[in-house]
């Protein structure tokens, strides 16, 4: 394998057409939403760096601070000789695992932006040249395809992300990662945890009005992209807790009455004074939750880390029936 290979599982309009299919499905529904993968065009990845170094926003600086500690121990819990990276965005937090592993031979990120890959990849090649690097750009909720690496695989999802997806996704989610495993392989996933109301609200509705523009964010996406015709400010941004899911929603509230035209679907949306859409689900977890969702995808929930505050957790899961490692 070359240093730095990159592969393309989406067609060219891949992107363009989930954006179509997404927007119609969502804000002709009742109640309307919109998935949260459309904040991230640059200027919302920009907001989104932005956010995890507000002091509200604890889940960036706790995993990193799990890995920082216990990099050392998971390497130690599976011999990876590959490492894949679902949603590898930057891969800053990946770096403590790729130090900790010295047997690593081939690092697999797996972004949907060919871009980020791009730029990340030759960044980890200019510090370690020995290391070969094959970007995928893919979807993570689709089916993939890895390359042919050595194994072990340590697969990793960090940053709490599977909480953006619904009880039913996180299934077919974990299924899907299920079927990418062999045995001595395992899977490194990062969950925020269930805590107090007040924490949680804060980290997504912060003082400085950061993540407020970050929610905003896909109003500008959807008239960039779409032609649509939204006002950003005719909007208000909403975060609560739901105790009975134990998640967090971003909404945007429309502050008055108001109709908006989106061309490229032919659509005009209408709104009520008051009327809501869902933009974005952050489940938190608990260490039984996690282990259930883990055994009824086929995986085994083998170690458990938390940060000192039992705010976030990386947990390291392997195939059902295979040697605990």
């Amino acid at each position: 394998m070359s240093p730095f290979a990159l592969t393309r599982t989406l067609p060219a309009d891949a992107t363009a057409a989930a954006l179509r299919t997404d927007v119609s499905a969502g804000l002709t529904a009742e109640p309307k939403w919109l998935p949260p993968k459309w904040f991230y065009d640059a200027r919302g990845s920009e907001l989104f760096e932005e956010i995890t170094r507000l002091p509200e926003y604890y889940p960036t600086r706790t995993e990193r601070e799990i890995l920082a500690v216990r990099a050392q121990e998971i390497a130690a819990a599976i011999d990876a000789r590959t490492l894949v990276e679902l949603g590898s965005g930057s891969s800053e937090k990946t770096r403590l695992l790729l130090d900790a592993l010295p047997k690593l031979q081939a690092y697999v990120p797996v972004d949907v932006s060919a871009s980020a890959l791009e730029l990340a990849g030759h960044a980890l090649l200019a510090e370690r040249p020995e290391l070969s690097v094959h970007a995928l750009v893919a979807d993570f909720q689709q089916v993939l395809a890895l390359p042919d690496t050595p194994g072990p695989r340590l697969l990793v999802f960090l940053g709490g992300t599977i909480g953006n997806l619904l009880p039913d996704e996180r299934a077919h989610f974990l299924a899907s990662v299920r079927s990418l495993l062999a045995p001595g392989d395992a899977l490194l996933l990062g969950t925020d945890l269930v805590k107090y109301e007040q924490t949680l609200v804060a980290a997504y509705d912060d003082a400085a009005g950061v993540t407020a523009e970050f929610n905003k964010n896909v109003l500008s996406v959807l008239n960039r992209e779409l032609g649509a015709d939204f006002h950003p400010a005719d909007f208000d941004h909403v975060a609560r807790w739901n105790p009975e899911h134990e998640w967090i929603e971003m909404r945007l509230r429309a502050r008055a009455a108001l109709t908006a035209k989106i061309p490229a679907l032919d659509l005009a949306v209408s709104f009520e004074a008051g009327e809501e859409v869902r933009t974005e689900v952050s489940a938190k977890f608990r260490r039984a939750g996690v282990s259930a969702e883990l055994a009824a995808a086929g995986l085994t929930l083998r170690h458990w880390w938390t940060d000192s505050a039992d705010r976030f957790a990386l947990s390291l899961a392997t195939l059902q029936g295979a040697p605990t490692p």
